[in-house]
Protein backbone atom coordinates (compact mmCIF):
# COMPACT_ATOMS: atom_id res chain seq x y z
CA UNK A 1 0.00 0.00 0.00
CA UNK A 2 1.22 3.16 -0.82
CA UNK A 3 1.97 5.69 1.66
CA UNK A 4 0.68 8.70 0.58
CA UNK A 5 -1.53 9.05 -3.17
CA UNK A 6 -2.69 11.88 -5.11
CA UNK A 7 -5.48 11.57 -7.75
CA UNK A 8 -6.13 14.07 -9.93
CA UNK A 9 -6.01 16.96 -6.91
CA UNK A 10 -6.56 20.27 -8.75
CA UNK A 11 -6.45 23.82 -6.82
CA UNK A 12 -7.78 27.03 -7.86
CA UNK A 13 -7.67 30.50 -6.40
CA UNK A 14 -10.00 32.44 -8.31
CA UNK A 15 -9.83 32.06 -12.22
CA UNK A 16 -6.11 30.96 -11.67
CA UNK A 17 -5.61 27.62 -11.64
CA UNK A 18 -1.92 26.53 -9.56
CA UNK A 19 -2.56 22.57 -9.95
CA UNK A 20 -3.52 21.13 -12.65
CA UNK A 21 -4.79 17.23 -12.01
CA UNK A 22 -1.65 16.30 -10.33
CA UNK A 23 -1.32 12.64 -9.52
CA UNK A 24 1.15 10.72 -7.42
CA UNK A 25 2.16 7.83 -5.01
CA UNK A 26 4.56 7.68 -2.73
CA UNK A 27 5.50 4.25 -1.17
CA UNK A 28 6.43 3.82 2.28
CA UNK A 29 9.77 4.97 3.51
CA UNK A 30 10.58 6.74 0.35
CA UNK A 31 12.19 10.44 0.39
CA UNK A 32 10.59 12.37 -2.31
CA UNK A 33 11.53 15.35 -3.50
CA UNK A 34 9.04 18.39 -5.18
CA UNK A 35 11.32 20.99 -6.89
CA UNK A 36 10.97 23.59 -9.44
CA UNK A 37 11.05 27.16 -9.56
CA UNK A 38 9.40 29.53 -7.72
CA UNK A 39 5.19 30.04 -8.71
CA UNK A 40 5.23 26.26 -9.68
CA UNK A 41 2.88 24.50 -7.29
CA UNK A 42 4.85 22.66 -5.28
CA UNK A 43 4.29 24.69 -1.92
CA UNK A 44 0.45 24.80 -2.89
CA UNK A 45 0.37 20.91 -3.33
CA UNK A 46 2.45 20.50 0.08
CA UNK A 47 0.10 22.67 1.80
CA UNK A 48 -2.73 20.18 -0.16
CA UNK A 49 -1.54 17.19 0.99
CA UNK A 50 -1.28 18.36 4.98
CA UNK A 51 -4.36 19.61 4.77
CA UNK A 52 -3.72 24.05 5.54
CA UNK A 53 -5.07 24.16 1.54
CA UNK A 54 -8.94 22.95 0.34
CA UNK A 55 -8.28 21.11 -2.77
CA UNK A 56 -10.91 21.84 -5.76
CA UNK A 57 -10.75 18.31 -7.18
CA UNK A 58 -9.21 15.09 -6.42
CA UNK A 59 -8.82 12.79 -3.73
CA UNK A 60 -6.03 12.51 -1.49
CA UNK A 61 -5.26 9.53 0.58
CA UNK A 62 -2.78 8.35 3.40
CA UNK A 63 -2.24 4.78 4.19
CA UNK A 64 -5.11 4.12 2.00
CA UNK A 65 -7.80 6.30 3.81
CA UNK A 66 -9.01 9.14 2.04
CA UNK A 67 -8.38 12.01 3.63
CA UNK A 68 -9.43 14.83 1.51
CA UNK A 69 -11.62 17.20 3.34
CA UNK A 70 -10.18 15.79 6.87
CA UNK A 71 -8.27 18.90 9.10
CA UNK A 72 -4.49 19.02 9.14
CA UNK A 73 -4.79 17.38 12.66
CA UNK A 74 -6.21 14.18 11.54
CA UNK A 75 -3.90 13.25 8.55
CA UNK A 76 -1.15 12.08 11.53
CA UNK A 77 1.17 14.14 9.40
CA UNK A 78 4.30 16.23 11.30
CA UNK A 79 5.20 19.14 9.29
CA UNK A 80 8.58 21.08 9.01
CA UNK A 81 8.26 24.43 8.27
CA UNK A 82 11.11 27.05 6.51
CA UNK A 83 10.37 30.09 9.22
CA UNK A 84 11.17 27.33 12.35
CA UNK A 85 7.81 28.16 13.52
CA UNK A 86 9.08 27.42 17.63
CA UNK A 87 7.39 29.28 20.33
CA UNK A 88 9.35 32.10 21.42
CA UNK A 89 8.52 32.10 25.48
CA UNK A 90 8.68 27.90 25.72
CA UNK A 91 11.87 26.29 26.13
CA UNK A 92 13.59 23.72 23.69
CA UNK A 93 12.00 20.75 25.81
CA UNK A 94 8.41 22.73 26.03
CA UNK A 95 8.66 23.29 22.07
CA UNK A 96 9.14 19.57 21.46
CA UNK A 97 6.53 17.90 23.80
CA UNK A 98 3.96 20.32 22.45
CA UNK A 99 2.50 18.87 20.10
CA UNK A 100 2.52 15.28 22.02
CA UNK A 101 0.72 17.31 25.19
CA UNK A 102 -1.82 18.69 23.25
CA UNK A 103 -2.76 15.02 22.14
CA UNK A 104 -2.75 14.16 25.44
CA UNK A 105 0.18 11.57 25.45
CA UNK A 106 1.10 10.91 29.06
CA UNK A 107 3.97 12.57 30.87
CA UNK A 108 6.12 10.10 30.54
CA UNK A 109 5.83 9.02 27.04
CA UNK A 110 6.54 12.60 26.74
CA UNK A 111 9.68 12.96 28.03
CA UNK A 112 10.85 10.27 26.60
CA UNK A 113 10.01 11.38 23.24
CA UNK A 114 11.75 14.51 24.01
CA UNK A 115 15.16 12.80 25.15
CA UNK A 116 15.05 10.32 22.16
CA UNK A 117 14.65 13.32 19.74
CA UNK A 118 16.66 15.24 21.45
CA UNK A 119 19.47 12.34 21.36
CA UNK A 120 19.45 11.65 17.85
CA UNK A 121 19.74 15.36 16.74
CA UNK A 122 22.09 15.68 19.15
CA UNK A 123 20.64 18.99 20.72
CA UNK A 124 20.16 17.80 24.07
CA UNK A 125 22.31 20.52 25.93
CA UNK A 126 19.77 22.70 24.30
CA UNK A 127 16.39 21.35 25.97
CA UNK A 128 16.11 23.99 28.61
CA UNK A 129 17.16 27.31 26.42
CA UNK A 130 14.77 29.46 24.88
CA UNK A 131 14.65 29.82 20.89
CA UNK A 132 16.05 33.41 21.27
CA UNK A 133 19.68 31.72 22.37
CA UNK A 134 20.02 29.46 19.33
CA UNK A 135 21.68 29.62 16.13
CA UNK A 136 19.57 28.78 13.13
CA UNK A 137 20.72 25.56 12.16
CA UNK A 138 19.79 24.80 16.29
CA UNK A 139 16.26 26.22 15.39
CA UNK A 140 16.34 24.11 13.03
CA UNK A 141 16.96 21.24 14.41
CA UNK A 142 14.26 21.77 17.12
CA UNK A 143 11.79 22.41 14.42
CA UNK A 144 12.76 18.98 13.28
CA UNK A 145 12.95 17.46 16.23
CA UNK A 146 9.00 18.39 17.32
CA UNK A 147 8.01 16.70 13.95
CA UNK A 148 10.04 13.32 14.94
CA UNK A 149 8.73 13.10 18.62
CA UNK A 150 5.27 12.39 17.10
CA UNK A 151 6.34 9.53 14.83
CA UNK A 152 3.71 10.31 12.00
CA UNK A 153 2.09 8.26 8.70
CA UNK A 154 4.33 11.09 6.73
CA UNK A 155 6.93 14.29 7.08
CA UNK A 156 6.15 17.26 5.07
CA UNK A 157 9.53 19.38 5.00
CA UNK A 158 8.58 23.30 2.92
CA UNK A 159 12.37 24.10 1.71
CA UNK A 160 13.23 23.77 5.67
CA UNK A 161 16.69 24.70 5.12
CA UNK A 162 16.25 27.81 2.63
CA UNK A 163 16.73 30.31 5.67
CA UNK A 164 20.49 29.10 6.51
CA UNK A 165 23.61 30.10 5.17
CA UNK A 166 25.66 27.71 2.39
CA UNK A 167 27.94 26.36 4.79
CA UNK A 168 24.79 25.25 7.51
CA UNK A 169 22.64 23.70 4.70
CA UNK A 170 25.11 21.16 3.57
CA UNK A 171 26.01 20.61 7.28
CA UNK A 172 21.70 20.21 7.89
CA UNK A 173 21.36 18.55 4.44
CA UNK A 174 23.96 15.48 5.47
CA UNK A 175 21.82 15.63 8.62
CA UNK A 176 18.54 14.98 6.76
CA UNK A 177 20.30 12.16 5.01
CA UNK A 178 21.45 10.43 7.69
CA UNK A 179 17.72 10.93 9.72
CA UNK A 180 15.88 8.89 6.88
CA UNK A 181 18.59 6.40 6.49
CA UNK A 182 18.19 5.67 10.08
CA UNK A 183 14.60 5.98 10.69
CA UNK A 184 13.18 4.78 7.01
CA UNK A 185 10.62 7.22 7.52
CA UNK A 186 8.22 8.43 4.40
CA UNK A 187 9.01 12.04 3.79
CA UNK A 188 7.97 14.68 1.29
CA UNK A 189 10.07 17.44 1.02
CA UNK A 190 9.95 20.82 -1.07
CA UNK A 191 12.62 22.72 -2.33
CA UNK A 192 13.81 25.02 -5.06
CA UNK A 193 16.95 23.85 -4.53
CA UNK A 194 17.94 21.19 -7.62
CA UNK A 195 21.56 20.24 -5.32
CA UNK A 196 19.19 19.58 -2.64
CA UNK A 197 17.43 17.38 -4.46
CA UNK A 198 19.51 15.57 -6.82
CA UNK A 199 21.61 14.94 -2.96
CA UNK A 200 18.61 13.72 -0.93
CA UNK A 201 15.98 12.40 -2.92
CA UNK A 202 14.87 8.65 -3.77
CA UNK A 203 12.33 10.08 -6.07
CA UNK A 204 12.04 13.87 -7.53
CA UNK A 205 8.90 15.04 -8.63
CA UNK A 206 9.85 18.61 -11.26
CA UNK A 207 7.10 20.67 -11.06
CA UNK A 208 6.46 23.34 -13.65
CA UNK A 209 3.15 25.80 -14.15
CA UNK A 210 1.39 23.38 -11.65
CA UNK A 211 2.39 20.22 -13.80
CA UNK A 212 4.38 17.03 -12.97
CA UNK A 213 7.03 17.08 -16.11
CA UNK A 214 8.97 13.75 -14.90
CA UNK A 215 8.82 12.05 -12.00
CA UNK A 216 12.49 9.84 -11.60
CA UNK A 217 15.43 8.51 -9.55
CA UNK A 218 18.12 11.36 -9.48
CA UNK A 219 20.31 9.76 -12.26
CA UNK A 220 17.12 9.50 -14.21
CA UNK A 221 15.95 13.27 -14.38
CA UNK A 222 19.15 14.20 -14.27
CA UNK A 223 20.63 11.95 -17.29
CA UNK A 224 16.92 11.27 -19.57
CA UNK A 225 15.00 14.57 -18.92
CA UNK A 226 11.62 14.77 -20.92
CA UNK A 227 12.39 18.17 -21.80
CA UNK A 228 14.12 20.67 -22.53
CA UNK A 229 13.02 22.43 -19.27
CA UNK A 230 13.91 19.63 -16.94
CA UNK A 231 17.02 19.10 -18.53
CA UNK A 232 17.67 23.31 -17.80
CA UNK A 233 16.31 22.96 -14.34
CA UNK A 234 18.78 20.08 -13.03
CA UNK A 235 22.36 20.28 -12.99
CA UNK A 236 24.64 23.28 -12.15
CA UNK A 237 25.91 24.49 -14.35
CA UNK A 238 22.77 23.76 -16.41
CA UNK A 239 23.34 21.65 -19.82
CA UNK A 240 24.61 23.55 -22.64
CA UNK A 241 21.79 23.40 -25.16
CA UNK A 242 23.36 24.10 -29.00
CA UNK A 243 21.54 24.91 -31.95
CA UNK A 244 22.17 22.71 -34.91
CA UNK A 245 20.89 20.87 -38.00
CA UNK A 246 20.12 16.96 -37.92
CA UNK A 247 21.61 15.83 -40.94
CA UNK A 248 22.21 12.10 -42.31
CA UNK A 249 19.75 8.85 -41.66
CA UNK A 250 18.51 5.57 -39.82
CA UNK A 251 22.68 4.46 -38.87
CA UNK A 252 24.40 7.49 -39.90
CA UNK A 253 22.65 10.63 -38.43
CA UNK A 254 24.92 13.53 -37.83
CA UNK A 255 24.22 17.21 -36.17
CA UNK A 256 25.86 20.10 -38.23
CA UNK A 257 26.83 23.09 -36.05
CA UNK A 258 28.09 26.60 -37.14
CA UNK A 259 30.77 27.76 -35.37
CA UNK A 260 32.33 31.20 -35.33
CA UNK A 261 36.17 30.07 -35.61
CA UNK A 262 35.62 27.47 -38.52
CA UNK A 263 32.51 26.75 -40.77
CA UNK A 264 30.83 24.32 -39.49
CA UNK A 265 31.45 21.34 -36.70
CA UNK A 266 29.69 18.11 -37.31
CA UNK A 267 29.01 15.68 -34.57
CA UNK A 268 28.49 12.05 -35.22
CA UNK A 269 25.18 10.39 -33.12
CA UNK A 270 25.86 7.56 -31.52
CA UNK A 271 23.58 4.42 -33.73
CA UNK A 272 22.82 2.77 -30.38
CA UNK A 273 20.89 6.14 -29.41
CA UNK A 274 18.80 6.58 -32.58
CA UNK A 275 14.89 6.71 -31.88
CA UNK A 276 11.84 6.86 -34.70
CA UNK A 277 11.18 10.28 -34.07
CA UNK A 278 14.85 10.90 -35.54
CA UNK A 279 13.53 10.17 -38.94
CA UNK A 280 10.73 12.80 -39.29
CA UNK A 281 13.27 15.40 -37.60
CA UNK A 282 16.30 14.96 -40.26
CA UNK A 283 16.94 17.99 -42.63
CA UNK A 284 15.77 20.82 -39.62
CA UNK A 285 16.69 22.09 -37.16
CA UNK A 286 16.77 20.40 -33.02
CA UNK A 287 18.71 21.33 -29.82
CA UNK A 288 21.68 19.41 -28.71
CA UNK A 289 22.06 18.92 -25.15
CA UNK A 290 25.63 18.53 -23.69
CA UNK A 291 26.19 18.94 -19.78
CA UNK A 292 29.28 20.66 -18.99
CA UNK A 293 31.40 17.38 -18.03
CA UNK A 294 30.09 16.01 -21.37
CA UNK A 295 33.37 17.52 -22.83
CA UNK A 296 37.07 16.39 -21.84
CA UNK A 297 40.19 18.20 -22.15
CA UNK A 298 42.05 16.14 -24.65
CA UNK A 299 45.62 16.18 -23.49
CA UNK A 300 45.30 16.19 -19.33
CA UNK A 301 42.25 14.46 -18.65
CA UNK A 302 41.89 11.20 -20.72
CA UNK A 303 45.06 11.62 -23.37
CA UNK A 304 45.45 8.74 -25.87
CA UNK A 305 42.05 7.35 -24.46
CA UNK A 306 39.99 10.02 -25.20
CA UNK A 307 37.03 9.19 -27.32
CA UNK A 308 34.20 11.74 -29.01
CA UNK A 309 34.68 14.27 -31.74
CA UNK A 310 37.52 16.91 -30.65
CA UNK A 311 36.59 20.41 -30.68
CA UNK A 312 38.61 23.29 -30.32
CA UNK A 313 37.49 26.58 -29.25
CA UNK A 314 39.08 30.17 -27.88
CA UNK A 315 38.49 29.78 -23.95
CA UNK A 316 36.21 33.45 -23.53
CA UNK A 317 36.39 32.93 -19.63
CA UNK A 318 37.84 30.10 -16.65
CA UNK A 319 36.22 29.90 -13.47
CA UNK A 320 38.44 27.97 -11.12
CA UNK A 321 36.57 26.15 -8.49
CA UNK A 322 38.97 24.11 -6.81
CA UNK A 323 37.73 20.71 -7.61
CA UNK A 324 36.99 21.58 -11.14
CA UNK A 325 37.57 24.27 -13.65
CA UNK A 326 34.73 26.40 -15.74
CA UNK A 327 35.37 27.50 -19.36
CA UNK A 328 33.04 29.37 -21.17
CA UNK A 329 33.36 28.37 -24.92
CA UNK A 330 32.10 30.19 -28.13
CA UNK A 331 29.77 27.14 -29.74
CA UNK A 332 27.08 27.57 -32.39
CA UNK A 333 25.38 30.88 -32.00
CA UNK A 334 26.15 30.58 -28.20
CA UNK A 335 28.62 29.98 -25.56
CA UNK A 336 28.98 26.69 -24.06
CA UNK A 337 30.29 25.90 -20.37
CA UNK A 338 32.70 22.99 -20.16
CA UNK A 339 33.70 21.28 -16.75
CA UNK A 340 37.88 20.16 -17.12
CA UNK A 341 40.40 19.10 -14.48
CA UNK A 342 41.93 21.38 -11.95
CA UNK A 343 45.33 20.74 -13.42
CA UNK A 344 43.96 22.14 -16.33
CA UNK A 345 46.02 25.51 -17.27
CA UNK A 346 44.29 27.58 -19.49
CA UNK A 347 43.36 31.41 -19.20
CA UNK A 348 40.77 33.34 -21.07
CA UNK A 349 42.00 33.87 -24.47
CA UNK A 350 43.62 30.65 -25.02
CA UNK A 351 42.69 27.49 -27.22
CA UNK A 352 41.99 23.99 -25.70
CA UNK A 353 41.18 21.11 -27.82
CA UNK A 354 38.28 19.01 -25.94
CA UNK A 355 36.58 15.57 -26.53
CA UNK A 356 32.56 15.82 -26.82
CA UNK A 357 30.85 12.70 -25.73
CA UNK A 358 28.04 12.27 -27.70
CA UNK A 359 27.24 8.76 -26.24
CA UNK A 360 25.52 10.90 -23.41
CA UNK A 361 24.29 13.41 -25.17
CA UNK A 362 20.51 14.41 -25.77
CA UNK A 363 18.43 15.67 -28.74
CA UNK A 364 15.50 17.59 -28.24
CA UNK A 365 13.10 19.81 -30.98
CA UNK A 366 13.09 23.10 -31.10
CA UNK A 367 9.76 23.45 -31.21
CA UNK A 368 8.03 21.36 -28.98
CA UNK A 369 10.86 21.59 -26.35
CA UNK A 370 10.53 17.31 -25.83
CA UNK A 371 12.92 15.22 -26.14
CA UNK A 372 13.73 13.21 -29.67
CA UNK A 373 16.43 11.10 -28.70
Amino acid sequence: MSALEIRQVRKDFGATRVLKDVSLSIDSGEFLILVGPSGCGKSTLMNAIAGLEPVTAGEILIAGEDVTWRTPAERDIAMVFQSYALYPSMTVRQNIAFGLEMRKVPKAEREAAVERVADLLQISPLLDRKPSQLSGGQRQRVAMGRALAREPKIYLFDEPLSNLDAKLRVEMRTEIKKLHQRLGTTIVYVTHDQIEAMTLADRIAVMRDGHILQLGTPEEVYNDPVDMFVAGFMGSPSMNFIQATLEGDAGAYRLAIETPESPRLVLPWPAARETPAMADAVGGRAVLGLRPEHFSEEDLRLGDRAEGTLLAAKVTVAEPTGADILLRLPLGDGEVTARVGPKASIAAGEWIELRVDMSRAVLFSPDSERRLA
